[in-house]
């Protein structure tokens, strides 16, 4: 649904919301008297009932109830203030908020073109551009010798077969240690102090041992089990217990 087909039925107005930008642009009726903060309202009570959000209408919402709200703001201010406050008067204002609302339809329009064509367009694309100058047109008379004959082609296709060499992954760390078992260490030590320290609790590990201790950690604190400070960043993190019945251990 477009935000013109919205339906509003406020104090002053009952109907479309593309009916009543008309009205306020052509006056009859008067913004001071719209409550927009009931346009909001009904606005978010239909979302709610749609269960859906609509990111480009929900886009052009904003921008028009902003717009509302600047020419509100023009049209309540005190007439001796106007002169020295705004650049504007009521009336430009409200061409300005015409001429945006007419940019913006114009994006919205250009959106559409690149949306229809994008559906159109094969799901996989490839870039096109044309050849290098100096390869658009090539002479054979030009080209070195010995590249054409049989020996040159068969070199060729041999150096495609060959098996590149292996890739050396012995940098890469593999976890040795669940979660699960970061959780009953933390617990098995909580339970001898009711407070430690996170370097203590993962003294002599490899990285990635502190690593999923690090989840570990996060995981007893979603829990509720324990809670943990740290004066300063980079600074010592202590562990505490919190008095909860610990939850089961995910496997």
């Amino acid at each position: 649904m477009g935000i013109a087909e919205l339906e509003f039925d406020l104090d002053i107005f009952s109907g479309p919301f593309d009916l009543l930008l008309t009205l306020i642009l052509r006056e009859e009726v008067d913004l001071r008297e719209l409550s927009l903060a009931e346009v909001v309202v009904s606005y978010l009570d239909h979302l709610e009932a749609r269960g859906e959000l609509d990111l480009e209408a929900t886009t052009e919402f904003i921008v028009l109830i902003a717009a509302l709200l600047e020419l509100k703001s023009r049209l309540l201010l005190p007439g001796e203030e106007v002169d020295e406050l705004l650049d504007l008067e009521p009336v430009e204002a409200a061409e300005e908020l015409l001429a945006r609302m007419l940019e913006a339809r114009r994006y919205r329009a250009a959106a559409g073109h690149l949306s229809e064509q994008l559906a159109l367009a094969p799901e996989v694309r490839y870039r096109e551009a044309p050849l290098p100058p100096e390869l658009r047109r090539a002479d054979l008379d030009d080209a070195p010798a010995g590249i054409w004959d049989s020996q040159s082609l068969a070199r060729a296709v041999a150096s495609l077969l060959i098996l590149p060499p292996q890739l050396d992954l012995s940098h890469v760390l593999v976890a040795r240690v669940s979660v699960a078992e970061r959780i009953s260490h933390l617990r098995s030590m909580l339970r001898q102090a009711a407070q430690l320290s996170f370097e203590d609790a993962v003294s002599g590990a490899d990285r990635m041992t502190v690593a999923v201790t690090v989840f570990a950690l996060l995981e007893l604190y979603k829990r509720g089990e324990l809670s943990w400070d740290q004066a300063e960043p980079f600074g010592e993190i202590t562990v505490r217990a919190l008095a909860r019945t610990p939850a089961a251990v995910p496997r």
